[in-house]
């Protein structure tokens, strides 16, 4: 008696324990058998791209017709494929939100420059900022380049080169008497007991808002005075690790008393009272810099205070660049402009040079007699 086959290998639809919707299996174009989810849990729909799927995939071997894909399709096998695996992953989605009203039934061999431009028009008319159009148009591009690449879907890219020029990346920073008052400020936050430990990190280490907020005990080492990143922690998918200044050390340390008296088991640095990770400090944040008298001013620019600190203080822009974890040090240079002084040194040490003229091969030759 010949065994019999499990479902999934038959060609329709079947449902999976880890997943809400229908999946499909078929013989794609190639005689292949392909599995994959409808991204519907409504069987009618499953049933209608199923039979579309297999439509396309016999219209793709019986004539070599390529079928048409729509916007839809492409940003549901990216997403699925490529921003599921992502470390920041949550900006593709911000994106999609944007692109989706514009884009969404469109089908993509009909979608051409002009429409890209009309996009990138409308929403410079909202009033979005190029670097965020950037993000958005980029997405679409990635994702058309990667299905040209894995599916080989063979599609036309509109979207390749229409990247906007940007400013000048903007640099905020707070003086020392202005932290101060921050600090003040953070500490009269009765709901957010985490804020003035959350800044002082900031301000000490330069670390990145979802790099303190997502920091966990097992990779803080007092003993070394060090906090350890790991490749998913980080923008630049590498290991690395942070000093810790007394300052820092002491918001550290903060924190473990909090976690000692409230939740012993949280494994989150910055936690609540039931251990469970903090997740934004948008609004507190906010009101301290209210009640400090501080405006145009957000948790990323701490990092940059951090920066500045440290240039005002005679660090080389290569040691911030390393401490910042910066993988381009011309990112780093934009705070150079801090440190005049290291520039007036350099051009005061031609003050003891002087002028001679040489006779000798005809040569003009100068000496430094400082």
């Amino acid at each position: 008696m010949p065994k019999k086959r499990k479902r999934r290998d038959q060609d329709g639809l079947y449902q999976r324990k880890d997943s809400p919707y229908w999946w499909a299996s078929f013989i794609d174009s190639g005689g292949k058998r392909t599995r994959c989810s409808t991204g519907t849990a409504d069987r009618r729909e499953a049933e209608a791209l199923l039979a579309k799927w297999r439509l396309e995939s016999h219209q793709e071997r019986r004539w070599g017709e390529q079928p048409s894909r729509t916007f839809d399709e492409l940003m549901l096998e990216y997403l699925r494929s490529v921003t599921a695996n992502k470390r920041c992953g949550e900006r593709d989605y911000d994106s999609l939100k944007r692109l989706t009203p514009f884009f969404t039934g469109r089908e993509l061999h009909e979608v051409g420059p002009r429409d890209v431009r009309t996009y990138v028009e409308q929403r410079r008319d909202a009033g979005a900022q190029p670097g965020t159009i950037n993000k958005e148009v980029g997405l679409l591009s990635a994702a058309l380049n990667w299905a040209n690449r894995e599916l080989e879907w063979a599609l036309p890219n509109p979207a390749r080169g229409r990247r906007l020029k940007e400013p000048e990346g903007r640099i905020r920073w707070l003086n020392r008497a202005e932290a101060a008052a921050l600090i003040r400020a953070a500490r009269s936050e009765p709901k957010a007991s985490h804020l003035v430990d959350f800044i002082r990190l900031g301000l000490n280490t330069g670390m990145r808002r979802g790099e303190m907020l997502g920091l966990e005990w097992r990779r803080v080492d007092l003993q070394a005075g060090l906090v350890y990143l790991e490749a998913q922690h980080q923008k630049n998918g590498k290991v690395g690790s942070v000093p810790l200044n007394s300052e820092a050390r002491e918001a550290i340390l903060a924190r473990a008393r909090f976690r000692a008296e409230h939740c012993p088991a949280s494994p989150w640095v910055f936690s609540n009272k039931e251990g469970e990770r903090v997740a934004s400090v948008k609004r507190s944040f906010a009101t301290a810099c209210r009640r400090a008298g501080i405006e145009d001013f957000s948790p990323h620019d701490l990092r940059h205070t951090c920066a500045a600190w440290l240039v005002q203080a005679g660090v080389s822009i290569r040691e911030v660049a390393e401490l910042l974890r910066h993988s381009d040090i011309r990112v780093t240079m934009r705070y150079a402009h801090l440190a005049p002084e290291n520039v007036r040194a350099a051009v005061q040490v031609l003050e003891g040079c002087e002028s001679r003229s040489s006779h000798v091969g005809g040569t003009r030759a100068t000496s430094c007699t400082g």
